[in-house]
């Protein structure tokens, strides 16, 4: 008797299989910058599904181990990695993951294939995206505050493609009093023997192998005392190893045992007097180091998109093969409906995050006006935060239509649900990036360049076919505006209590005219078979609730208190 065996997913070179990515790509990039990037991307599309998902397989089938002791008793905290992972460092300075985004030879185009590269690698990765996100950081924020010392020496080291000279930066900003709310940090600096010495507790510090890391503390006078709260605190560069490789006064104290993100060494490490740089002056720390984080949030919404795409890809090819009740998946009208679904929150998701990307590019090479500067202020908070909710939503449900197989660690497929769940974490929590949103409105006065920016780009579409759809969003940018305004009458608890509900409006009303300019330029430029996939796309995001929002005055809030604590 011969016995049924399921045809595994498969998939096929990753640029050349990703219509919205070639498609966004001829709509954003001069033809002639298109034809000088475009055969490496698609080298990297074919190597993501071989030799570097490989390297990930590796790098996740041997975590991370920390060595506190050698063999005769001392102390080495060496954190020992897998072969693949630091083949993936070495991949990462060849392909120029970081450096394209600063050597800028394409201008403001180099940061759209820069995130271009990063979207086609990240799920083959074992998240080495992430050492690569901070260490993006470090570089702009080098770039942006540092003195010759440290653009002379890191930041060319951060921007390298020679992996012998190439190093990764972590960013130490989490401590056990708190993650987001940093005014609580308790590290010190102290200035001993004209340098600057580090002494406190960093509870997370991931990609704890880097070269270096961006850190915060207090700065003690000669007295012991510190400035308390956010304003007390300065940014620090720290190496993390001596000339003879030994650990600057760091002490590993151990590996975090993680949910997902496992060949990602995330270790909890103190401070012992460890040599540290002043970065800017001191004082304003978390302002400037915001401006690395304001990197890693880019690069969590890209993240975001990539798995989106990869779990989506296998379960499209997948429900060709699959036979259930003598069909493919693929003729099941209730299965079409569920990967429909998830193409259109996909796409949304990749028009938001692309979006910030191209506005980063401009304002980094100085050709983006005032109001892009406002509305790249606060759509980086609303693209991370929306784009993770929607990442963790829709690699549950691809999980879900490749069913029990899905679910099993050796398919190599249940690992992007364990994985995606951080990113609703890291860089900030949704609620906590959802009030970062009201911060860019009253710091930065950005709400009104975001309307008009979206106001603009409707008036533009003028496609018959899309009319419907742009009177629809445009009564929902009214929707939104009605509210901004009662917000500020209402008071801060009013804000609060709807600053989510806000945020994910922002969103959808953004990505709904952003999906809708692209259908445009896809009914003029595209075959019909692709302008048509665009155009549907745009009209099943339209039809969704673009302004989810809750109005909690204070009966609301009474019973919100009730269900959430029952009091």
């Amino acid at each position: 008797m011969e016995y049924f065996i399921q045809e595994a997913p498969k998939l096929k070179n990753q640029y050349e299989d990703d219509i919205l990515l070639k498609s966004y790509l001829k709509k954003e990039i001069p033809s002639e910058i298109l034809a000088e990037i475009e055969p490496d991307l698609r080298n990297l599309g074919e190597r993501v599904i071989t030799d570097i998902l490989e390297m990930g397989h590796d790098a996740e089938a041997h975590e991370p181990e920390l060595i506190n002791f050698d063999a005769w008793g001392n102390r080495i905290d060496e954190i020992r990695v897998a072969r693949g992972w630091k083949e993936l460092d070495k991949v990462s300075a060849e392909e120029g993951l970081v450096s394209i985004g600063f050597k800028r030879k394409y201008n403001e185009y180099s940061r759209i294939y820069q995130f271009a590269k990063i979207y086609l690698f990240t799920p083959s990765s074992a998240i080495y995206t992430c050492p690569l996100a901070m260490t993006d950081g470090a570089a702009r924020l080098i770039e942006v505050y540092g003195d010759d010392e440290l653009k002379n020496e890191p930041y060319k080291h951060l921007t390298s493609r020679d992996p012998a000279e190439f190093w990764t930066s972590g960013q130490w900003m989490t401590e056990r009093t708190g993650g987001s709310d940093v005014g609580t940090a308790e590290t010190v600096a102290r200035l001993e023997n004209g340098e600057y010495r580090l002494y406190g507790l960093k509870w997370f510090a991931s990609a704890a192998t880097s070269q270096i890391a961006m850190t915060l503390a207090r700065i003690e006078d000669e007295n012991g005392n510190v400035v308390e709260g956010s304003r007390g605190l300065s940014l620090f560069y720290v190496k993390l190893r001596d000339e003879n490789g030994k650990l600057n006064n760091i002490i590993i104290h151990r590996l975090k045992d993680k949910l997902g993100t496992r060949a990602l060494p995330t270790a909890e490490l103190e401070l012992v007097g460890t040599p540290a740089k002043l970065v800017g002056g001191p004082g304003k720390g978390v302002k400037k180091i915001a401006t690395l984080f304001n990197i890693t949030r880019i690069y969590n919404a890209v993240t975001s998109v990539s798995f989106m795409r990869r779990v989506i890809a296998l379960a499209r090819d997948y429900s060709f093969k699959r036979v259930a009740f003598k069909k493919k998946l693929s003729e099941h009208p209730l299965h079409l409906e569920a990967l429909a679904d998830m193409e259109v929150e996909y796409q949304g998701a990749f028009h938001l995050a692309f979006y910030v990307v191209k506005l980063l590019g401009k304002e980094e090479c100085n050709v983006a006006t005032e109001d892009e500067k406002a509305v790249l202020r606060i759509l980086t908070p609303i693209a991370k935060l929306y784009t993770a909710k929607q990442a963790i939503n829709v690699v549950s449900e691809a999980i879900e239509a490749i069913g029990g197989a899905g679910y099993l660690e050796d398919t190599d497929i249940a690992k992007y649900l364990r994985d995606v769940q951080v990113l609703s974490i890291w860089e900030g929590t949704t609620n906590v990036l959802s009030l970062d949103v009201w911060r860019a409105i009253k710091k930065e006065n950005a709400f009104n360049p975001l309307m008009n920016d979206i106001k603009a780009r409707l008036q533009k579409i003028k496609h018959p076919e899309l009319q419907p759809l742009v009177e629809t969003v445009q009564k929902a940018v009214k929707r939104v505006e009605t509210f901004f305004s009662q917000c500020l009458k209402e008071g801060q608890e009013f804000i609060e209590a709807s600053a989510r509900s806000f945020a994910y409006s922002l969103a959808r009303i953004t990505i709904a005219s952003l999906i809708l300019e692209h259908a445009e330029w896809a009914l003029k430029n595209e075959p019909e078979n692709i302008h048509k996939i665009y155009s549907v796309a745009a009209k099943r995001w339209c039809q969704k609730d673009l302004t989810p929002l809750i109005f909690p005055n204070s009966a609301h809030q009474k019973e919100s208190k009730l269900l959430a604590l029952y009091q």
